[in-house]
């Protein structure tokens, strides 16, 4: 059988390699509505939020488009560092939470919006010194589109994190496990690649965001880790079950059951943006 011969990197639709592989991993059946309330807390977990802001370029007097922008993690400590937020999701009950929020602690430089990130452009929304999508690509279809709107409203810098490839390795292994295919999201070479195709070249910082994730038991490392059960037939998440018991091991120190790779994986993609 013949390879094909790639002369130039820009060849390659990198967009549409980017759809194939969301079209394959299809929905995980994240509803999000229900997860909300506990999103925070999981947020508290780690230092994410204290790892992106610290890699942002921003300035007091900037104005900030937050897309994705969940119960508000990101969005509550970035409005004490610029001048201006306005703050999107998809989600009603994540926008439900983050308003609380804004209330409770008397802050009135955010502006909450219910929107999907395929409907953001400039005719809607404006200009703005800085864009940002925390967490948030990696469910995206089509993302050149996407980004297309987002470079042509940021004034200054967009700011993107999205999945390292070490992200979902414990699930990855766990399907081997059990002889399934796993369908893997597109990694963020891809994104790297679409961005160059379309003349943005990106910075690229992997914000080594810590530490390993901990379970009191069996049962909660099944009900908080990222796993999607209900996708899961009755075997298999019997299967699961035995496989967390094989890989889960008891930190002496705490108590609790963990394992070196199951760490969050997050990569920053930023660019300055050129008019």
């Amino acid at each position: 059988m013949s390879k094909i011969k790639i002369k130039d990197l820009k060849d390659i639709d990198w967009a549409e390699f980017w759809n194939k592989k969301m079209d394959e991993t299809g929905n995980r059946g994240k509803d999000w509505n229900k997860a909300a309330e506990k999103y925070s807390k999981l947020a508290e977990k780690d230092n994410y939020t204290e790892k992106l802001i610290e890699n942002m370029i921003l300035d007091k007097n900037d104005t900030l488009l937050d897309i994705g922008c969940g119960e508000g993690s990101v969005t509550i400590p970035l409005s004490k560092r610029v001048k201006y937020i306005t703050a999107t999701d998809l989600t009603e009950k994540m926008i439900s939470i983050l308003n609380s929020r804004i209330n409770d602690e008397n802050i009135t430089n955010i502006k909450t919006i219910k929107e999907d990130i395929n409907n953001i452009t400039l005719d809607k929304y404006g200009h703005y010194d800085i864009v940002l999508g925390s967490r948030v690509i990696n469910g995206i279809n089509d993302i050149e589109n996407v980004i297309l709107n987002l470079n042509e409203i940021a004034n200054k810098y967009v700011f993107l994190t999205v999945f390292g490839v070490n992200n979902w390795k414990i699930e990855r292994d766990f399907y081997k496990y059990i002889n399934k295919e796993y369908h893997d999201r597109p990694e963020y070479t891809v994104l790297l690649n679409i961005l160059s195709n379309l003349g943005i070249y990106a910075n690229v910082k992997n914000l080594d965001v810590g530490p390993i994730r901990s379970y009191e038991d069996i049962t909660d490392a099944i009900n908080n880790g990222k796993w999607n059960c209900q996708n899961f037939t009755r075997k298999e998440k019997e299967k699961l079950k035995e496989y967390l018991e094989k890989i889960l091991d008891i930190n002496p120190k705490t108590g609790k059951l963990e394992n070196k790779h199951d760490k969050p994986d997050w990569i920053l993609i930023w660019w300055k943006v050129e008019k």
